[in-house]
């Protein structure tokens, strides 16, 4: 018994391993600056290069325990340390590491540089050390204060999926935060111009609350019968009758055991067929005045009388 439960414990660790070996599958390299002299400052307050990760999964990421790196040579360069609650990336969710070769600041301080006019490799491996899960090399042509990121975030592979950004406002640098910045809603503008006053929305809103309304007034009065049903038929249970519903076409013509009732107690009180009384009732006045408050009346002498 004890080595089933051993084997089935194994398969179960086994299994939550393996689905989130396969959810971290999902993280990639989103944008990368390598000089950063005005730009982005980390939490001390100063301009460090920065990697930014993305999760492209849609459920929570838990990082921990995966490996940066920039030398294919050395795939553990840095293990990223269990414990911090803020290694879990939420879906569709960025996160910034800092390239400053100061572990000892916290979890997102690296412990390796990135070197300015050099190609700079940057890879992220699983728990394992030996699966890598994307990487990229970042051109020796960067300018400082530029950051190379990918068209759309999390999306394409190699180099025609990623673009160098210059702060202007056609490539904005986006550090934590989205590559691609979307200020318009097609949907939105349709509405604004096929209806301009607002009319088709604020009756669609009202046939939608309408209608919500409408099922739920259905289903409380079938959720009403079928419990009135039920406690029908619980009653009947408990006192023993089993109850059948007799088809409308077989039910018997005749009054039923309530008119008949209603009628004859209509007849009574018309006819007032009272019983007659013989009863006769005697009042008797009691001799002795009686005290609610003390019943030690009884026990006293009556005053002698001159």
């Amino acid at each position: 018994m004890k080595k089933k439960l051993s084997i089935l414990l194994i398969a179960i660790v086994g299994c939550a391993v393996a689905v989130s070996a396969q959810g971290r599958r999902g993280l990639r390299i989103n944008e990368v600056m390598v000089q950063n002299d005005s730009n982005y400052v980390d939490d001390y307050g100063l301009h460090q290069a920065w990697i930014e990760l993305y999760n492209s999964t849609y459920a929570p990421m838990e990082i921990s325990s995966v490996y940066l790196s920039n030398d294919p040579a050395q795939p553990k360069k840095y293990p990223v340390p269990l414990g911090d609650v803020n290694t879990e990336i939420p879906p569709r969710q960025h996160v910034v590491f800092w390239a400053d070769g100061e572990p000892n600041k916290g979890t997102f301080h690296l412990n390796f540089k990135l070197t300015p006019g050099k190609d700079n490799w940057i890879g992220i491996y699983d728990a394992n050390g030996v699966t890598l899960i994307d990487s990229i090399t970042i051109p020796a042509s960067l300018a400082p204060n530029s950051s190379y990121a990918r068209l759309r975030d999390g999306e394409g592979s190699g180099v025609e999926a990623w673009s160098i950004r210059d702060g202007s406002d056609e490539a904005y640098i986006t550090p934590s935060s989205n590559n691609r910045i979307i200020d318009t809603n097609s949907k939105v503008e349709m509405f604004a111009e096929t209806d301009g006053h607002g009319f088709g929305l604020t009756l669609m809103a009202m046939c939608i609350v309408f209608s919500a309304l409408l099922l739920l007034s259905l289903s409380f009065y079938a959720i009403s019968r079928i419990g009135a049903r039920i406690s029908t038929r619980n009653k009947a249970r408990s006192q023993g009758i089993e109850t059948k519903l007799m088809p409308r076409e077989e039910r018997p013509n005749h009054d039923s055991g309530e008119e008949i009732a209603a009628i004859v107690m209509a007849l009574h009180d018309h006819l007032n067929a009272h019983d007659k009384e013989s009863t006769i009732l005697t009042i008797n006045k009691v001799r002795k005045s009686y005290s609610p408050w003390s019943s030690k009346i009884y026990g006293l002498r009556e005053l002698p009388h001159r």
